[in-house]
């Protein structure tokens, strides 16, 4: 446990000053700092997929999930912590599902004919917190391989695993499950620096990422450290409070321990 700590010391970088403004990525008005791309689809939505609605005495970003799509921001981002207050609604076409995915690049449709290459941190039901390769996206993680010789799980008594196209899998599982009961709101806060990330869900480190990192066609892998934002059309109908994001130094000591 000793040299994984003293390993991370050196591959996350800490938080050495004070964060700056807070950026509102919902303005809480309309969805003018976002673009939209719907995946090919034969189903043709009854209603907008994505969309700003009243609710609980303010505004939301609803999301209805009826088709897979994205809402990208416009704009680029590195080195920040993101929060997102969000809920699941009523309306399930497939499952609970969504994710936000970071550090985006290239062209819509490179991650599932639908997403840009990118990290996921997983929000589908009872997968919330996972780490999933979108795309061309790779990252290196702390974890055990289960049983079934197919699942990996963060552990930070773990051995290195890497994860990716090319590598025994794209998914690397939360170490525990933290979600709120469905209709109650969660809050999951993401912290992104250099090439490492960590996720959190309700308070609680999920999982920690590093080397982040681009597939290329030649299959080299390049550093990865910033990109777009995207949240998922997947399945499920989902309410977002609040996105906010302020840029930091880099990552909170507390995460270390």
């Amino acid at each position: 446990m000793k040299k994984i700590l003293f390993l991370a010391v050196f591959l996350i970088p800490v938080l050495v000053s004070a964060k700056t403004k807070e950026e509102k990525l919902f303005n809480g008005k309309n969805l003018k700092n976002w673009e939209i791309f719907v995946g090919p689809s034969d189903a043709k939505p009854k209603e907008p997929i994505f969309s700003v609605v009243k609710l609980d005495g303010g505004n939301a970003i609803r999301i209805t999930g009826e088709i897979n799509a994205s809402l990208a921001t416009k704009k680029e981002y590195g080195n920040y912590h993101i929060r997102m207050v969000f809920r699941w609604g009523d309306k399930i076409f497939k499952q609970r599902n969504s994710g936000l995915l970071y550090d985006s690049y290239g062209s819509f449709g490179e991650g599932l004919g639908v997403w840009m290459s990118a990290h996921e941190f997983q929000l589908c039901t009872g997968k919330m917190g996972d780490s999933y390769c979108m795309g061309n996206s790779y990252f290196e993680s702390t974890s055990v391989k289960e049983q079934d010789g197919k699942i990996y799980r963060y552990n930070t008594d773990g051995t290195k695993s890497q994860f990716g196209v090319g590598f025994p899998t794209k998914n690397c599982s939360k170490q525990s499950d933290n979600e709120k009961p469905s209709g109650e709101w969660n809050v999951v806060d993401l912290y992104c620096f250099g090439q490492s990330s960590v996720h959190v869900v309700n308070g609680v480190v999920n999982m920690m990422n590093f080397n982040s990192g681009r597939i290329e066609k030649d299959g080299k892998i390049l550093p990865l450290s910033q990109g777009k934002i995207q949240i998922q059309s997947e399945g499920g109908e989902l309410f977002i409070k609040s996105i906010t994001l302020e840029k930091i130094d880099g990552i909170p000591t507390e995460f270390l321990k």
